[in-house]
């Protein structure tokens, strides 16, 4: 998947948690999340998290199908709210391959 088609295929599914996401959709997403937060919190606070709120869906919802692809709930972001080690956890999940019995919610 290209990173336009990433973008794209996450904005369409805003708030869908249902189904998969590739490696390549969720990572190629996250890296444009990451770039649109480093320029937008270089011009303005409010506008920063304007966009952090107006993006939260979609990220999740791109965490949860990443997660129904390697054969778990999405239960498991919430292993993020463990100081620093549950970061470390989820990150080693969502970057696994896929199953091919991958969980399909």
């Amino acid at each position: 998947m290209t990173f336009q088609d990433s973008i794209r295929t996450c904005f369409s599914k805003y708030a869908d948690f249902t189904g998969r996401a590739s490696r390549s959709e969720y990572w190629w997403f996250a890296l444009f999340l990451i770039g649109v937060y480093v320029v937008v919190s270089r011009l303005s606070t409010v506008a920063y998290w304007v966009v952090v709120v107006a993006t939260f869906l979609p990220s999740l919802a791109s965490a949860v199908r990443r997660l129904h692809d390697t054969g778990r709930s999405g239960w498991w972001l919430l292993l993020n709210f463990i100081p620093f080690i549950g970061f470390i956890i989820v990150l080693v999940l969502l970057a696994q391959e896929s199953t091919e019995d991958a969980l399909v919610a």
